[in-house]
């Protein structure tokens, strides 16, 4: 029966596709070149891996946009992607907020609805006065709010401490040309009571 499986008929089921041999004389036509084109990056070993973003030599894109003006390093000051974010509070806002004797907290501060949330750092500030005993829990404070809430009498704790900034390193003076003049009053010739030099 023509429909029988035998060995004349046998094939597989999925039709197999030959692979592509590269470089085996020019009747094969994928020789002298092997689809590669004439010389070019392409056609060298290796060439295929390139790291992403690769432009194949033009500006890359990451180089063409503008960039943050300023110093954006962590250790300056806090600008770009190191820009710190707080709510201020000012002095009359707690005069006309709290009780005397109260105690004023990033909670109660939000109760209150002078600030918006909690998860922000809050800094007081010194605009206005305060004559009420308060006790303060903030996360910074200026001079001028601090000297004010301790001539009330209240008292200020603050979450975070200011960070020391480091001093700039100058240009250390020559050895010869120091500011001490003590080497020189040491050599300077010393007159007597009868006003000759010693």
């Amino acid at each position: 029966m023509a429909g029988d499986l035998n060995l004349s008929n046998l094939q597989p089921a999925q039709a197999r596709t030959d692979r592509k041999r590269i470089g085996r004389g020019m009747g094969s036509g994928k020789g002298r070149y092997s689809g590669r084109g004439i010389k070019g990056q392409k056609s060298r070993a290796g060439s295929h891996a390139m790291r992403a973003g690769f432009e194949g030599g033009q500006m890359p894109l990451q180089m063409r946009t503008a960039k943050l003006r300023g110093n954006t390093s962590a250790d300056a000051m806090p600008i770009g992607p190191f820009r710190t974010y707080s709510q201020p509070v000012n002095l009359r806002d707690l005069e006309a907020r709290f009780e005397a004797g109260e105690e004023v907290t990033p909670e109660s501060l939000k109760a209150k609805g002078l600030i918006r949330s909690i998860r922000k750092d809050v800094k007081l500030l010194g605009v206005g006065e305060l004559t009420k005993k308060l006790t303060i829990t903030v996360h910074g404070a200026s001079a001028t709010a601090r000297e004010k809430v301790e001539a009330a009498g209240g008292s200020l704790t603050v979450l975070k401490e200011p960070k020391v900034r480091k001093p700039k390193n100058l240009k250390r003076r020559p050895e010869g040309r120091t500011k001490d003049t003590s080497d020189e009053a040491e050599t300077a010739p010393t007159e007597t009571a009868e006003g000759e030099e010693s």
